[in-house]
C-alpha cells in the first residue's frame, strides 16, 4: 500500500494543534491534484467529524474505503463516524474489518469496542479493550475506552479507576478530565464536578460542553419527576382508603404528603446549592426547546410540590389529585428536552433525519 502523501502530513499537524478549518483546506487542495488518495480523504474525514460535521465526515469515510479498500484507518474512521451517528451495528462491521485488516494495531479494537458498546454488548466490548491493552498497556485511549465501556455498563467504581489511571498517564487530557467529572456527578459529588467541567471549559473554550454543565438542574429535575409521581400516588391512595376504609388514613396522608415535600425540597438543596451560579448560566445557552422543557419543567414540578405542602396544612383532597396529574405533564416536558438535545447534537440530529426517512419510506 502507498505511503501518505506530504498534504496529509501537513493537514494532520494542523489538526493536532486544533486548526481544524485550515487542516480540512490543506487536505482538500491535496485531494484536488489527488482525488482519489485514501489517506486524505480518511484524514479529511477525520477533521470533519472532529468538527462534528459526521455527515460530510461518513461520506469522506465511504469514499476512503472505496478508494482503499485494504486502508484499515479508513475502516476506523468510518466506524466512529458511525458510532457518533447511532449506527452501532454497521460501526461493530466497520471496525471489525479494520482489526482483520491490521490485528496488531491496539486502537482499532479500542475502536471496536466502543461499536460494541454502544450496542450494549458489554461482554464482547471488554474482551475487546482488554485485547487491545495487551497490545498497548499504556495507551491513554486504552484506558479511557476502559472506562467507556464501564460507565456505560453501569460500573461506575471501575469506570473511576480506569479514568483515573488514564489522567495518571495524560493529566491534560480533556476527555479524561472530563469523564471524571461526569463519574463525579454522577456519585453527587456535586462541587468536585462542576469545579473539574469549569476547569476543562476554561482550557477548552471553543469545545465547551454546555449540556454536561447544566447536570445539576437536570439531575434534580429528573430526581423530582420521578419522587413526584411516587408521592403523589402514595397521597392519592391514602386519600381513597380513608374514603372508602379507614378514616384515620386522612390525616396520615397529610403527614405523607408533608414529609415527602421536605424529602424532595431537601434533595434539590443538597444538588443545587453547592453547584453554585454555573448551571444556571449555562441553562440559558442551551438549545430554546431544550432550555424551554427545562425551565417549565422545574416551575411544574416546584408548583406541585407547593400543592403538596399545601395539601399538607389545609387538608384540601383536591390539591393532590392536580399534583398528580401533573406527572404525565412533567414526563411530556422531558421527551421536548431529549429532543432538543438531540436535534442540537450533529450526530443525533443525522440520525433522527435517517430515522425519519426510513419512516417515510
Amino acid at each position: 500500500m502507498s505511503s501518505p502523501p506530504g498534504a496529509y502530513w501537513r493537514a494532520q499537524r494542523l489538526a493536532e494543534v486544533g486548526r481544524y478549518a485550515e487542516a480540512e483546506r490543506t487536505a482538500r487542495a491535496g485531494l484536488a491534484e489527488a482525488p482519489g488518495d485514501g489517506w486524505l480523504l480518511t484524514l479529511l474525514a477525520s477533521v470533519l467529524r472532529l468538527q462534528r460535521d459526521y455527515a460530510g465526515a461518513l461520506a469522506g469515510a465511504d469514499a476512503a474505503v472505496a478508494a482503499t479498500p485494504l486502508l484499515a484507518d479508513a475502516h476506523l474512521e468510518r466506524a466512529e463516524n458511525l458510532i457518533a451517528l447511532i449506527r452501532s451495528r454497521e460501526a461493530v462491521g466497520a471496525a471489525t474489518e479494520a482489526v482483520r485488516l491490521e490485528p496488531e494495531v491496539a486502537s482499532g479494537h479500542f475502536v471496536l469496542a466502543r461499536a460494541l458498546a454502544a450496542g450494549r454488548d458489554f461482554e464482547r466490548a471488554r474482551a475487546a479493550a482488554a485485547h487491545g491493552r495487551t497490545l498497548d498497556p499504556q495507551s491513554v485511549e486504552g484506558l479511557l475506552t476502559v472506562a467507556d465501556v464501564e460507565r456505560d455498563a453501569g460500573n461506575r467504581e471501575a469506570a473511576r479507576v480506569a479514568a483515573r489511571a488514564a489522567l495518571a498517564v495524560a493529566p491534560d487530557n480533556p476527555y479524561g478530565r472530563w469523564l471524571v467529572a461526569m463519574l463525579d456527578a454522577e456519585r453527587l459529588k456535586v462541587r468536585r464536578s462542576m469545579r473539574a467541567l469549569r476547569e476543562v471549559a476554561r482550557d477548552n473554550p471553543g469545545r465547551a460542553d454546555l449540556v454536561s454543565m447544566t447536570w445539576p438542574i437536570r439531575g434534580v429535575l429528573s430526581g423530582l419527576r420521578r419522587g413526584l409521581a411516587v408521592s403523589a400516588g402514595l397521597v392519592c391512595a391514602l386519600l381513597l382508603v380513608a374514603h372508602w376504609w379507614w378514616a384515620p388514613a386522612g390525616t396520615f396522608a397529610r403527614v405523607v404528603a408533608a414529609v415527602l415535600a421536605a424529602v424532595m425540597a431537601g434533595f434539590a438543596a443538597r444538588v443545587l446549592i453547592p453547584a453554585g451560579r454555573l448551571p444556571w448560566r449555562c441553562l440559558r445557552l442551551l438549545p430554546s426547546l431544550m432550555r424551554r422543557a427545562g425551565t417549565a419543567g422545574l416551575a411544574l414540578t416546584g408548583a406541585a410540590i407547593g400543592l403538596l405542602v399545601a395539601y399538607a396544612a389545609t387538608a384540601w383532597w383536591p390539591l393532590p389529585v392536580i399534583a398528580l396529574a401533573a406527572a404525565p405533564l412533567l414526563w411530556l416536558l422531558s421527551l421536548a428536552e431529549l429532543l432538543g438535545a438531540g436535534l442540537d447534537d450533529p450526530g443525533s440530529r443525522e440520525a433522527l433525519r435517517s430515522w425519519a426517512g426510513d419512516l417515510r419510506d
